[in-house]
């Protein structure tokens, strides 16, 4: 398997098999490295098993009657399987949920102060801590006295990734960010993971299905079909390969294909063959 980078990786899924209620055989031998301060995209369709990757790496399966019956999960050097999540998050692995799960009836501010709840801090450094999270996310300064439940999709979005921040995470598992939002605010929530990784050498591993928009903000990117990666390598090279271009992207040599044409995509995809 490629990697971004010769330096051993900051997190690594070796050969993993997740199962739901002991029969259903949901991720086939996952294996995918994120590097220290890279961004990695893992991508594919409603259903592939992104969701299930990141609830692997941060022991989120139990709840859903999962759990992983063969490989192992690293990170920085140590097996996650023997930790709990509290574990993770104190040593810098932070999840952002799909659909935000905020808690609605908190202010903007509250719902940000629960992501430093494992840290106990002092007053004055939660207050160094939210001036940071602010510094990001301006929107959410202006909201902070507002309940959570009415703010909009995009704000609560940017609540969910400022609280994990709270926590001073070292690697952020964001899972389907830019489900449900308007496109102008996509761009600005990706805009900012940009920035976090540039100045705070924050690692992203991105559970997405919006392709185009993943692929301009990570280094590197892994396809997922039916709980197997069929591919992985470069952004820029997925982004400029005709299979990703044809299936992912709507797009070709012959330009933008349409539904009819894609729709049975699936018996003709070359690494499939």
């Amino acid at each position: 398997m490629s990697t971004t980078t010769a330096a051993a990786p900051e997190l690594s899924l070796n050969n993993i098999e997740v199962v739901y209620d002991h029969v259903i055989l949901v991720l086939k031998g996952v294996s995918l490295e994120v590097p220290a301060g890279g961004v990695v995209a893992l991508l594919g369709a409603n259903g592939a098993g992104k969701s299930t990757t990141l609830k692997s790496i941060s022991n989120l399966l139990a709840a859903e009657r999962g759990e992983v019956t063969k490989g192992s999960i690293e990170y920085k050097g140590v097996r996650t399987d023997r930790l709990d999540t509290n574990d993770l998050i104190r040593m810098g692995v932070c999840q952002v949920m799909e659909g935000r799960h905020c808690f609605p009836h908190l202010t903007v501010e509250e719902n940000l102060l629960t992501g430093a709840f494992a840290r106990r801090l002092s007053r004055r450094d939660l207050d160094v801590e939210l001036e940071k999270v602010y510094h990001y996310f301006p929107r959410l300064k202006q909201r902070r006295a507002s309940q959570a439940g009415y703010t909009s999709g995009g704000e609560q979005q940017m609540t969910a990734v400022g609280r994990a921040l709270m926590a001073r995470p070292s690697l952020v598992l964001l899972d389907e960010p830019s489900m449900g939002l308007a496109p102008q605010i996509v761009d600005e929530i990706f805009g900012i993971v940009r920035d976090l990784n540039a100045r705070e050498r924050v690692s992203f591993l991105i559970a997405e299905q919006n392709t185009a928009v993943a692929l301009r903000v990570a280094d590197y990117g892994y396809i997922l079909e039916n709980g197997r990666v069929v591919m992985d390598g470069r952004a820029d090279e997925l982004a400029s390969n005709e299979d990703v271009k044809e299936f992912y992207l709507g797009l070709s040599t012959t330009g933008r294909k349409s539904f009819r044409d894609v729709k049975n995509y699936r018996r003709r995809k070359r690494w499939l063959a």
